[in-house]
């Protein structure tokens, strides 16, 4: 059964805020990366290449957990567990380009420098806690 994401986790999804996502390796290994976030208002939303190694391990296993820091006070953070319940590359390229605009106040500038497929993870909560939350 989904959790509703709080009101102080969908703002910290609106801003640039620091975000780590823990996939699972082919191994069991957990595979960590930072990675920019954002929100549909209900999940949480991670945009990567379709090559990428988190892309790899949700096409197989799609149980996540993600921490979403406050950067203003890295104290205060969400650590949420739950599932990738979608990936498209529909509207990848627009999205990063949003996200980016959020994060670097500019569009996407393709740090690879290589034609990029994009893809939007939708990942539902199963269980959300809040660390020094307000």
């Amino acid at each position: 059964m989904p959790v509703p994401l709080p009101s102080e986790l969908l703002d910290l999804l609106r801003r640039p805020s620091l975000c780590f996502v823990a996939t699972v390796m082919p191994d069991g290994s957990p595979q960590l990366t930072q990675t920019w976030v954002s929100t549909d208002g209900q999940n949480i939303l991670i945009n990567t290449p379709d090559w990428s190694q988190k892309a790899r391990n949700v096409a197989r296993e799609p149980r996540v957990a993600v921490n979403i820091v406050d950067a203003d006070h890295t104290r205060r953070y969400f650590a949420v567990r739950g599932r990738v319940v979608a990936a498209t590359t529909e509207g990848g390229a627009q999205n990063i380009d949003e996200i980016s605009v959020k994060y670097l106040g500019r569009p996407y500038p393709n740090f690879s420098g290589h034609p990029e497929t994009r893809m939007i993870l939708t990942i539902e909560a199963d269980s959300v806690r809040g660390v020094g939350a307000r």
